[in-house]
C-alpha cells in the first residue's frame, strides 16, 4: 500500500499545522487530495543568500518531502519563486557594473546570484520545486491583476503610482492581527501625501529612463514587491490554494498585502487556507548584521573559513537548522554546528533504498513538522541500524524525510594513487606486525575522510583492504 493510500485509509494520523491565520494548531485538510498545493516566497536575487535565508528553504523542503510521502509525489505541487525585479537589484547592478547598460548589468547580477542560490541549496540537499517562476516572466499578469483591482474600487492611480486602497478591504490586517489605524506603510515604501491612507501600498510605479520598466496603462513602470507573489502563486496554484509559507518577517507587510490583493482581485475570502511561518535566526546570540560582523552567506559557510575558523558540510548546516522547532527562534552558533556534526558522526552511513520510513518519524513530522522529535526518533533508529544492518534501509528511508541521504563521493578531489600507496604501506606494516604504524596510517587516512575495510581472500586467506570516501 502506498503512503497516499495509507493516508486515505485512515491508518496514518493526519497532518497538523500551526496556522498563522488562526494562531492555532489545526488538522490539515487539503482542498484536493490529488493536488496538494504549496507556495513559499523565494529569494530576491541581488546578493548571495545568507544563513537566515536558508532556514525557510530547509523548513519547507521538509514539508514538501512530507507531503510527497503522504499524498504521493505526483499529487503535490510546490512553487518557490525568484524575485528578479526590485530596486535593490537595480542598485546592485549600478554598483557592480556602472559601465554597462542597466538591463545588461541587471541580467548579470540576477544570473550570478540565482546560480549561486541554486548551488548553495543543492549543497543543503534541498529538492527543486515543481515550479520556480521569475517575477519578470509574469509582468502581464501583474498588469491584469492591477487593472481588476482598479475596476473593483480597490486601487487608485496617484502621482505616477498605482496604490492599493487598504480602507476598501474591511478585514485588512487579518493575518498580522493589526487594526487598519495602526498600520504603517509597507516595507520599501515611503509614506507620501498622495496616499489616501498611510498603509496604502504600491502596486505599480513609474520608471525613469535609467530604470527597468514595462509598458502599462499607467505608463512605463515596474511592479511593487507584493503584487509579484499574488500573480505567480495564482498562475501555478489557482486563486485559493492549500499552504503559503515563509519567514516570520514576511507576515507584515508582504503576506498581509498578498492576501489583500489576491482576495480583492479574485473575489475570494482567502488566498491560502493555511499560513506557516518559521521563526527568526540570530548568530551567536545577536541579530545578524554586517555592521556587527556576524553576517554570513550560505556560500561562506560552505566554502570559506569565516565562521568558526573552518568550513561546514551542507548536511551539518541542515541538521543544525532542524534541531530547533521551525516556529521558534534559533541561535545559529559554532556550538550548534558542532552539536549537529557530533550527532551525525554517530549515525551509520545511509544507503539507497525504496523502503518505507518508520511511523514514529513520520508521526513526529505530521505533528506540525516537529523535526526535533523526528531527529530524536531517528537517532534511536540509527543506533538500532548500527547493531542490526537489516534496519539500515528503514533508517535511511526515515532520514530521507529530513533531507538526509547518501552523499555521492567526489573522487575527483581524492589522490587515489596516494591512498593506494598508503593502503599498501599499511598492509606491509600489518604483515610485519608493526601495529603502531598500521594504526597511524589508518588514522591519517580517516582524517582525510578515507575509510578502510579489511577482509580476507576466500581462497588464499590473505588480508584484502578496500577503501572509500566517507560522507
Amino acid at each position: 500500500m502506498s503512503a497516499a493510500e495509507t493516508k486515505r485509509s485512515g491508518t496514518i494520523k493526519g497532518l497538523k499545522i500551526t496556522n498563522t491565520l488562526t494562531r492555532e494548531k489545526e488538522d490539515f485538510q487539503a482542498i484536493d487530495d490529488e493536488n496538494v498545493r504549496l507556495y513559499v516566497c523565494g529569494p530576491t536575487v541581488y546578493d548571495y543568500a545568507h544563513i537566515g535565508n536558508a532556514r525557510p528553504v530547509i523548513v519547507f523542503d521538509v514539508l514538501n518531502r512530507l507531503l510527497r510521502h503522504v499524498y504521493g509525489p505526483a499529487h503535490v505541487t510546490y512553487v518557490r519563486n525568484i524575485t528578479d525585479v526590485d530596486d535593490k537589484i537595480n542598485a546592485r547592478a549600478l554598483r557592480d557594473h556602472p559601465d554597462l547598460p542597466l538591463n545588461d548589468a541587471i541580467a548579470l547580477v540576477t544570473k550570478r546570484t540565482t546560480d549561486q542560490f541554486h548551488k548553495d541549496i543543492q549543497a543543503l540537499s534541498v529538492l527543486p520545486p515543481d515550479h520556480e517562476p521569475r517575477a519578470t516572466q509574469h509582468i502581464d499578469g501583474m498588469i491584469e491583476m492591477i487593472r481588476r483591482l482598479i475596476d473593483k474600487g480597490h486601487a487608485y492611480a496617484a502621482e505616477g503610482e498605482v496604490l492599493f486602497d487598504t480602507a476598501s478591504m474591511p478585514d485588512y490586517g487579518g493575518l498580522s492581527k493589526r487594526k487598519l489605524d495602526e498600520q504603517i506603510a509597507g516595507a520599501r515604501i515611503a509614506v507620501d501625501a498622495h496616499k489616501k491612507n498611510p498603509g496604502d501600498f504600491v502596486l505599480w510605479k513609474l520608471s525613469s529612463d535609467k530604470e527597468p520598466g514595462w509598458e502599462s496603462p499607467w505608463g512605463r513602470g515596474r511592479p511593487g514587491w507584493h503584487i509579484e507573489c499574488s500573480v505567480m502563486s495564482a498562475h501555478h496554484l489557482g486563486d485559493v490554494f492549500d499552504i503559503h509559507g515563509g519567514g516570520l518577517d514576511l507576515i507584515f507587510p508582504h503576506h498581509e498585502n498578498e492576501i489583500a490583493q489576491s482576495c480583492c482581485a479574485n473575489d475570494t475570502k482567502k488566498m491560502a487556507n493555511y499560513w506557516m511561518h518559521n521563526g527568526f535566526l540570530q548568530v551567536e546570540g545577536k541579530k545578524m548584521s554586517k555592521s556587527v560582523g556576524n553576517f554570513f552567506t550560505i556560500q561562506e559557510l560552505l566554502e570559506t573559513e569565516n565562521f568558526g575558523g573552518r568550513t561546514w558540510p551542507g548536511e551539518v548546516l541542515r541538521m543544525a537548522m532542524l534541531m530547533t522547532n521551525y516556529r521558534e527562534p534559533i541561535d545559529f552558533s559554532k556550538r550548534k554546528l558542532e552539536e549537529a556534526e557530533n550527532l551525525l558522526s554517530k549515525w551509520p552511513d545511509l544507503v539507497e533504498t525504496d523502503a518505507e520510513a518508520t511511523p514514529i518519524v513520520v508521526d513526529a513530522l505530521l505533528d506540525d513538522l516537529n523535526t526535533a522529535a523526528a531527529i530524536q526518533a531517528l537517532h534511536a533508529l540509527a543506533g538500532e541500524a548500527a547493531r542490526d544492518p537489516s534496519k539500515l534501509e528503514t533508517y535511511s528511508a526515515s532520514a530521507a524525510l529530513l533531507g538526509l541521504s547518501p552523499v555521492q563521493a567526489d573522487l575527483s578531489s581524492v589522490d587515489s594513487d596516494g591512498v593506494e600507496d598508503a593502503v599498501a604501506r599499511r598492509l606491509a606494516a600489518l604483515k610485519e606486525k608493526d601495529w603502531a604504524l598500521a594504526d597511524e596510517i589508518r588514522a591519517d587516512l580517516s582524517s582525510q575522510g578515507i575509510v578502510l575495510k579489511d577482509s580476507k581472500d576466500s581462497e588464499t586467506g590473505e588480508r584484502i583492504t578496500t577503501w572509500e570516501v566517507q560522507r
